[in-house]
């Protein structure tokens, strides 16, 4: 659209009786009726390649973080592409190691797995996506910021990601106080360029902060279109867009790489059952969910392992590595049987052996769960530190009958 002030990019997002409904990039500053209107064709490309590896860049893939451009090198890649077909792809690979205990025993991650962070405010959610982005065992890792405030992407960028994390990351930044086409466009913008590096054969971290605010843009694009409200307040259209995002990370066709997908989903009243994030999870291969009532006891990351799952489990375990796990988790959750009565004194130790080996087992166990941010422990050490606290708890050992 072409006004006073000069061009404005729209996108037309609904057919009225009388025309089109458009929305713009930017402002309406300057736009009048009855001002020309020229058509765009193609949609938005962006030009990714190694260069921008080190940098951040805004939604439409404009460099901010430094002064100088970047050489178009290669086709343009659409922003909006559609997932590998079904059978093309190659099946979720080996399982990757995050240098978080509490995800790679629990909760282990794989090559080409979708899991979702689904946590209330306040609770440690910049922190651990931080963590994965720096730990995680991949070569290129891809950040897409969605309607963050200013001084939190900032924040995030250099005191939690830090100069480690970012060397290896392309970050894709769009602001709270940007439009929500721009703010839908930063998702989608961050999964094209993952894409590129998956279709190059790397191994890709794709970290979306956060996919609720993509979905509360596209309510605003879907109510300014006209269509009608419907599960509080969402339009359909929400819940077409999910899948369709969503469904582009994971493995690659064969010689291809993989996209690892994170996303973090943020739940109104630490409502998990929420319209979008139970769309979501329906979607995904697994989810963290970061509980408040840990944070408040200052465990970090405040994870709760009875109520988060991989859908990997068991296979991208060892069996060795399985029992471990099954051990820890059933005392974990007697232990969280019997919380309350513990916590107020009810429970008398020697009323029953299974529920003081519980007690015995947390005590240990939620101290080692508990990492600061700039803390890398490998697999081996966290499968083997649990153990021994099994042990050490006086649970039966649960390789004891394992086939040799």
């Amino acid at each position: 659209m072409y006004g006073r002030s000069g061009s404005v990019e729209a996108e037309a997002v609904g057919v009225q009786d009388d025309g089109l409904v458009l929305l713009p990039f930017g402002s309406w500053d300057g736009i009048t009726a009855g001002d020309r209107v020229e058509l765009i064709s193609g949609g938005t490309q962006i030009f990714p390649n190694d260069s921008w590896i080190g940098t951040v860049v805004d939604a439409l893939g404009a460099p901010i973080s430094r002064a100088q451009g970047r050489k178009r090198l290669g086709h343009g890649r659409g922003t909006r592409s559609s997932p590998p077909k079904t059978f093309d792809r190659r099946r979720v690979g080996e399982k990757l190691s995050t240098g978080i205990t509490c995800i790679d025993v629990f909760t282990p991650l794989c090559r080409g797995q979708r899991l979702g962070i689904f946590a209330g405010s306040g609770v440690g959610k910049s922190t651990l996506t931080a963590m994965l982005a720096r730990n995680t065992d991949v070569d290129v890792v891809v950040i897409g910021l969605v309607g963050e405030r200013s001084r939190e992407a900032r924040e995030f960028i250099q005191d939690y990601l830090g100069d480690e994390g970012m060397a290896r990351s392309v970050i894709v930044v769009s602001t709270g106080d940007e439009s929500p086409l721009l703010r839908r466009q930063a998702a989608w913008t961050a999964t094209a360029v993952a894409e590129h590096f998956r279709s190059a054969g790397r191994q890709v971290l794709l970290l979306i902060d956060s996919v609720t605010r993509f979905a509360m843009a596209q309510r605003e694009i879907g109510l300014a279109g006209g269509e009608p409200p419907t599960t509080r307040g969402y339009p359909p259209t929400v819940f077409s867009e999910l899948p369709h995002l969503l469904e582009r990370a994971g493995p690659g066709p064969e010689k291809e790489g993989d996209i690892t997908g994170i996303y973090t989903v943020l739940v109104e009243g630490d409502d998990m059952n929420e319209p979008v994030a139970d769309s979501i999870r329906g979607i995904l291969d697994g989810h963290l969910v970061l509980d408040r009532k840990i944070a408040e006891q200052d465990r970090y990351p405040a994870i709760n392992v009875q109520r988060s799952i991989s859908r990997m489990l068991p296979d991208c375990h060892t069996p060795e590595e399985y029992r471990v796990m099954l051990a820890a988790r059933r005392m974990l959750a007697r232990y969280a049987d019997m919380e309350d009565l513990i916590r107020v004194g009810a429970y008398q130790i020697g009323s029953d052996k299974e529920v003081d080996i519980a007690v015995r087992f947390f005590r240990q166990a939620n101290q080692f769960l508990s990492q600061s941010r700039t803390e890398k422990i490998s697999q081996d050490e966290s499968f083997a530190a649990i153990y021994r606290m099994v042990l050490e708890a006086g649970a039966d050992d649960p390789l004891a009958d394992l086939p040799q």
